[in-house]
């Protein structure tokens, strides 16, 4: 069973008081950066975002409009998903994961889920995923593939941790099948099990299925939707197709350690891919 949603228990004064005492907690020492002993709650702008390759709405390929729609957000991470590295023709044999990581200040990790031969000797993997970009350090990644039935695409769940003024936090990135009913139970269940609930932890991703549909329930019963439960969130939240959006596909979860306050889908360039990002403000507890 889906949750009700909260909204209703969170004040405006509840969220001025949240963000008030993240900001209280000051500029850190280096000793307690280095020994994870920041005091206070830690606010970050976190965002999902399905770049489609950086095909964008006109047909044509351009990251630099993926970018700009980055840059412009402010986030401070964001799971992107479509993303290629030395693919194909189709994006030029570009990777990437590398030219997004030029966005000022970011850090990238990148999760490969086809990850197939050089085409040619001595050259570089054909590859395709999820990545995270971060303004805060990554100090450690992985990247698991998740249940795949026959004939259907590999699909993944790419992990960091994200170093954010001395505390851990969990980001996660995923795109799970699009063309198999069955296989996104296997694969939702499975992200459950890999995140668990303890942890401070950030989920998003392009689940291709609304949150109502059966196969995402694991997740609607492990975590939060902030959507649901953001004090100001407008809309109805729908991303996909981006420049009439009808499908609520593209999500954020937050474990029990991890308040969502505010949440909006961006619409400032609805022909950068075929999805609009979802960007959500979230507290970390200390």
């Amino acid at each position: 069973m889906t949750r009700a949603p909260r909204r209703a228990s969170r004040t405006l004064s509840g969220l001025t008081a949240a963000v008030a005492l993240a900001a209280a907690a000051g500029p850190a020492t280096a000793e307690e950066i280095s020994a994870g002993r920041l005091p206070g709650p830690r606010v970050l702008d976190v965002m999902t975002f399905d770049i489609h390759h950086a095909q964008v709405t006109d047909g044509v390929l351009d990251l630099r409009r993926v970018a700009n729609v980055i840059r412009r957000s402010r986030a401070d991470v964001v799971g992107l998903q479509e993303v290629d590295h030395h693919y194909s023709s189709r994006s030029n044999w570009a990777d990437q994961p590398a030219e997004l990581a030029e966005v000022p200040g970011h850090h990238v990790v990148f999760g490969a889920d086809i990850d197939n031969s050089p085409p040619t000797p001595g050259g570089h993997r054909v590859q395709y995923g999820t990545a995270i970009l971060s303004r805060y350090p990554v100090t450690a990644s992985d990247n698991t593939w998740l249940h795949q039935s026959p004939s259907q695409e590999q699909r993944g769940l790419l992990h960091a941790t994200l170093g954010v003024h001395g505390k851990k936090v969990g980001f996660y990135s995923t795109h799970l099948a699009a063309g198999s009913q069955t296989d996104r139970p296997e694969q939702t269940a499975q992200v459950v099990d890999q995140i668990g609930a303890k942890k401070p932890g950030v989920l998003v991703g392009d689940f291709n299925a609304l949150p109502a549909a059966p196969g995402s329930q694991p997740l609607q019963r492990a975590y939060t939707d902030p959507w649901a439960e953001s004090l100001h969130a407008r809309g109805d939240g729908a991303t996909h197709p981006a420049e009439s959006p009808t499908g609520r596909i593209d999500l954020i979860y937050t474990t029990r350690k991890v308040t969502p306050l505010v949440t909006r889908v961006l619409n400032g360039d609805p022909t950068a891919s075929d999805h609009r990002p979802l960007l959500s403000k979230v507290l970390v507890e200390p």
